[in-house]
């Protein structure tokens, strides 16, 4: 029996302290649990160890274009290198033109339905699809020629040795591969090419298009997660020499940098290439006269071009007797780095007058945030059916009306695509992170980097993400639509704004609100640097941001990236003596500020009117700005003049002494509605027309996560409380954000109003 009563007692305790165990013991709780344990290999600051290792893959590959059947055919042999302290039994091969092939599981697992209106290239599409896509491998032989088993596992093949490859081995296999290019001008793909019927004409924006190394590390063993269309890439680094043969006629753009320039090139491109490099414009080594030309005619010779690249982990390029070329350098200290477009006389005026100034710029603003760009190209090719990244070049949509105009959405759209792409050679094709798991870890990662450039292109750019309330719809939406950062690609709901959109805000609001920009720059720089050209983790990224700025982010990663709680924190009372001035003409005043601040997000406050970016694109060159026209919307009319005296004249002598220049002591109740914890930033705005921002940091949370009350303390009357004042939260609920309480208007009162008028 008293064993018994023990037994009993012990179970009351444990289940009051389980009760009684606060909320913020669980969202303050460290990682330990969440992260994987530190060893030899990645250590405990998010570095690499000192017993890192990582495999390489060198390919040595002769490519030829079909341009009659539009087919690829190729030869490539595989130098693999095992690095890893492991004996390997079999290679694996990533296969990822498989996920065309007529069975493959792409197709199966795709989800659909019937509408009553559906064109035909949809229907096509998705039932009537008779396109033969997929390797067709011919054979697989080693260095000697000897054929070498192998097994095809959809969008991957297994290579059976035979010998064991032993660490700090390596050795070579070929590979002789075709397949059907695919119609991406009509149906899309991160590859592809587009028909020209006016003039007969093709072209091509190739990638994924041989079998390439898939990877292997001491985290996950060999990447062994089908294609499936959405989760990208995971690859080695290596040394590519690609020989290209197309018809003679066609200009091609490579991963790389060429190697037999008199072969392809005239004397004239040679010379204006040679001008480009130290230019401070494009400019033109095709113009479009001569594209013009070029595609008028059609030559049945071939030519071959030849690219090399160096600690590369994929390789694309583009070829196409259409393409205008220009071309611009760009100095990192005594290396000069090229900028190149190429696109068809249908993508003018838009891209002649804005593709490379954009690499340029991105090239200049993302090196400031990581490292100084390290390959010797960057390129830029007008392929309108995707937009998708390579080393050292990307494929970016962006086609102007049939008779050359164009919307501002569209400019802006194109303009910020080609950042966001060339922007991806440092997150994921330098800081190689394993995209087909973390989509985030690349897409995330380089928006952010997108939002800030495109912040330095032009004043009042619309950005479609990055600041904090550009991320409010989505976070307070269905849950039952939503999953945490933290999840496999192919398990995304809502792609966009969980792999794009939540995680630059996320970063986003570490540098302005939680770390600072100081602080949070720093780390970001530390973390490029330590990990590019190599594979970092998650793990790597969350630890080596505290280890580097010194601070435990822990609450942080853990409420944004492992949880679907929203930022929803609400003033719920205040505790205070002061009233409305009910002077009209000041109500309009603060009325325009605070409007004025709802619209700035807390980065542009800082870049522009505070002036930490000097000067814009934009700015430096006037030519390029459109023409905005905006309407003031703020008067006082007498009928308020009147209602505000009409209330002041109906107070006491006694009423009117509460404002006075006394202490006050206000006492401000808080609720986490949202569940998500952060900092409490809010503005204190007085009855003489100042006011003041006070920052609470997240931990005000640590002992109660659901309410807490904070007594603030001044001389001045105080009149308006607002939270969150620069909308750098990304707060939900704006309605409860208010003391006194005010209701912001929807957007259809706002359009009832404005209609009025």
């Amino acid at each position: 029996m008293k064993i018994l009563l023990i037994v009993l007692s012990m179970l009351i305790i444990y289940s009051i302290s389980a009760q009684t165990e606060t909320q913020g013991a669980t969202k303050f709780k460290q990682l330990y649990q969440e992260l994987p344990t530190p060893s030899n290999y990645r250590n405990a600051a998010g570095a690499p160890g000192h017993e890192y290792w990582q495999q390489k893959a060198d390919y040595d590959m002769k490519i030829e274009i079909d341009d009659e059947n539009q087919q690829i055919k190729g030869e490539e042999s595989i130098t693999y290198y095992n690095n890893s302290p492991d004996e390997l039994n079999y290679l694996w091969v990533q296969l990822d033109q498989n996920v065309r092939s007529k069975n493959s599981d792409s197709y199966k697992i795709s989800t659909d339905n019937v509408r009553n209106k559906m064109g035909y290239k949809e229907i096509k599409s998705r039932w009537h699809n008779d396109f033969d896509g997929g390797f067709k491998i011919e054979e697989v032989t080693n260095k000697k020629g000897k054929k070498l088993n192998y097994t095809i596992v959809k969008t991957m093949m297994r290579i059976e040795l035979d010998e064991v490859l032993k660490p700090n081995e390596n050795l070579t296999f070929n590979i002789n591969w075709w397949y059907n290019i695919n119609d991406g001008g009509n149906y899309g793909g991160r590859s592809g090419y587009e028909y020209f019927p006016e003039e007969d004409n093709y072209m091509y924006h190739i990638a994924q298009f041989y079998p390439r190394m898939c990877a292997y590390n001491e985290t996950d063993g060999w990447q062994n997660k089908q294609f499936l269309g959405r989760g990208e890439f995971t690859l080695s680094f290596g040394d590519f020499t690609v020989e290209i043969t197309v018809p003679a006629d066609h200009t091609v753009g490579a991963t790389g940098v060429l190697q037999n320039t008199k072969e392809v090139l005239s004397k004239e491109q040679l010379k204006r290439l040679e001008e480009s490099k130290t230019s401070e414009n494009p400019v033109m080594i095709i113009n479009e006269a001569e594209a013009k030309e070029i595609e008028s005619k059609k030559l049945k010779e071939k030519k071959t071009w030849v690219f090399k690249a160096e600690n590369v982990r994929d390789f694309g390029f583009c070829s196409s007797r259409k393409f205008l070329w220009d071309a611009q350098g760009v100095a990192f200290g005594e290396r000069t780095v090229m900028a190149m477009s190429y696109y068809p006389k249908e993508g003018n005026p838009l891209w002649e007058k804005y593709s490379t100034r954009a690499i340029v710029h991105t090239l200049k603003v993302y090196s400031r945030y990581t490292f100084d760009y390290p390959y010797p190209t960057a390129i830029s090719t007008h392929a309108n059916f995707t937009g998708m990244e390579y080393p050292m070049i990307s494929f970016n949509f962006g086609r102007p009306r049939p008779d050359g105009s164009y919307s501002e959405r569209l400019k802006y759209r194109m303009i910020g695509v080609i950042i966001h792409e060339v922007g991806h050679n440092y997150f994921p094709m330098i800081v190689n992170s394993d995209e087909r798991q973390w989509t985030w870890m690349d897409e995330g990662l380089n928006t952010f980097l997108q939002y800030l450039t495109e912040c330095e292109w032009e004043r009042d750019f619309p950005h479609r993400r990055g600041p904090a309330q550009n991320i409010v719809e989505y976070m307070k939406g269905d849950k039952k639509n939503i999953v945490p950062i933290m999840s496999n690609s192919e398990s995304l709901l809502q792609f966009g704004n969980n792999a794009y959109g939540k995680p630059a805000t996320a970063l986003n609001i570490l540098r302005e609100t939680v770390m600072g920009r100081e602080l949070f720059d720093y780390a970001f720089k530390e973390y490029a640097n330590r990990w590019k050209f190599k594979h970092p983790s998650p793990a790597d990224f969350f630890r080596t941001m505290e280890d580097a700025s010194g601070i435990d982010l822990d609450w942080f990663w853990r409420g944004w990236f492992y949880t679907t709680e929203h930022v929803d924190i609400s003033i719920d009372k205040v505790k205070w003596f002061r009233l409305n001035s009910y002077d009209p003409q000041n109500e309009k005043m603060i009325q325009k500020k605070w409007d004025q601040k709802n619209h700035d997000a807390i980065s542009d406050i800082r870049n522009n009117k505070e002036k930490a970016v000097k000067e814009t694109v934009m700015e430096k060159y006037p030519e390029l700005k459109d023409k905005y026209n905006n309407r003031d919307k703020y008067r006082v009319t007498e009928k308020e003049i009147k209602e505000g005296e009409t209330f002041l004249n109906k107070l006491s002598d006694e009423e009117k002494k509460l404002i006075g220049d006394k202490y006050n002591y206000y006492e401000v109740h808080f609720s986490n509605i949202g569940g998500l914890v952060m900092p409490i930033i809010i503005e204190m705005k007085y009855s003489d027309g100042t006011s003041e921002i006070l920052k609470l940091p997240a931990e005000i949370w640590k002992m109660q996560t659901d309410k807490i009350s904070k007594v603030f303390v001044s001389k001045k009357d105080l009149i308006e409380i607002v939270l969150d004042p620069f909308l750098e939260t990304a707060d939900t609920d704006r309605n409860n954000n208010y003391y006194p309480a005010k209701k912001e208007p929807t957007k259809f009162e706002m359009f009832k109003r404005d209609y009025k008028y």
